[in-house]
């Protein structure tokens, strides 16, 4: 009996130890929240008296209670994370679907693969992209009206210029800025240079989006007359956004930990003691993205990496870019073959109210990555 209860308590503490190491280590828990994005659906979310949205039941496990705490503290705003998270997967792709890497996207809770526990610059782009998706999903939520916590930002009021003044509905991007920082931030773990580059990439996002506001006014005056502007702030378009991340990911700086100037006294770790790996390079600003390791090999499968390889990949065998067989293809060579597509043509509007259109076949010729 005694060999029995040694034994059952010999497993418990081995379990418990085994979850609190894949519990606390940075690798695994950055990013981990964004399994959200497979699992946040309509026929799972909770909601309150009020039909807001509140918090959903299978993904609970992949939020940290901070997290939880956030989501039930802002009724409404786990749809605009979702959205958010939705929206900045679509845009990785977008800006990728030429490249080796075209961050490829599971269904698992690891939404973007083992690439996450890499240093390397596509992680960096994920977590900028993941960050500023969120806020910018926050913040259009707020002047929508969507979230209990947040409306439109009416921080700026009366004349703004001769001819102008403010009004209108501003989006918030500041408690876009604030809650993302407060959620998104929080799954990250631990002191080391994971850490900073982490934090440093997901506040680059968060800056971008700030960055990129524009302002919209709308003309008041007799007959169609400027005479008076009624102005408001206004998000950008998230591809603005992607577009200024994808510039970044191409110059982004290699970074190490600088230990000169850290306080060991109350042992904080600060984003500023990131620096160049080169000397003679100048430090990366709040809005680069940084990295600490060279990319994996995306040329071919490798499961240990997480990389899928190009094989099978469509290429442009006229390209001389980074679409082009040559490249994308890693000088393996590629295959051709030719399809039919039926698509719908000569479309005509008939009063009223039908279309009807003629079905038009083609022949496509694909090329392949061996």
């Amino acid at each position: 009996m005694r060999s029995l209860a040694l034994l059952l308590g010999v497993k418990a503490a081995c379990i418990l130890l085994v979850s609190s190491l894949s519990g606390t280590g940075a690798v695994n828990n950055s990013g981990r929240w964004w399994g959200i994005v497979n699992v946040a659906s309509s026929s799972n979310l909770l909601t309150n008296s009020k039909n807001v949205q509140l918090v959903l039941d299978p993904s609970l496990a992949l939020l940290s209670r901070r997290q939880r705490r956030l989501i039930r503290q802002n009724p409404g705003i786990l749809h605009a994370i979702a959205a958010g998270l939705h929206t900045a997967i679509k845009e990785c792709k977008w800006q990728f679907r030429n490249r080796r890497w075209n961050c490829p996207t599971t269904h698992s809770p690891a939404v973007f693969g083992k690439i996450v526990n890499r240093g390397c610059r596509e992680t960096a782009f994920v977590f900028a992209i993941t960050s500023a998706g969120v806020t910018h999903a926050v913040a259009r939520s707020c002047s929508e009206g969507a979230i209990e916590s947040c409306t439109c930002d009416y921080r700026r009021r009366g004349p703004g210029g001769p001819d102008w003044h403010w009004g209108g509905c501003s989006d918030n991007v500041d408690f876009g800025r604030m809650f993302s920082r407060e959620f998104v931030d929080s799954s990250e773990r631990g002191r080391d240079l994971r850490y900073l580059t982490n934090l440093h990439n997901n506040e680059a996002g968060r800056m971008t989006v700030a960055s990129e506001m524009r302002q919209e006014c709308k003309c008041h005056g007799m007959s169609g007359s400027c005479t008076v502007r009624t102005c408001w702030m206004r998000l950008p378009s998230f591809r603005t956004v992607g577009d200024f991340l994808k510039d970044r990911f191409d110059g982004a700086s290699r970074v190490v930990y600088a230990n000169k100037g850290s306080n060991r006294a109350s042992n904080r770790a600060d984003p500023q003691h990131l620096e160049p790996e080169n000397p003679a390079h100048k430090p990366p600003s709040a809005m680069d993205l940084v990295y600490f390791e060279k990319s994996p090999n995306f040329c071919s499968y490798n499961g240990k990496t997480g990389t899928l390889g190009t094989s099978g990949r469509t290429c442009n065998s006229s390209s001389p870019g980074l679409d082009g067989c040559e490249l994308l293809c890693c000088g393996r060579g590629f295959k051709t073959r030719t399809e039919s597509v039926t698509e719908r043509c000569h479309c005509t509007f008939h009063w009223c109210c039908h279309v009807s259109c003629l079905n038009c076949t083609s022949t496509r010729t694909l090329h392949q990555c061996l």
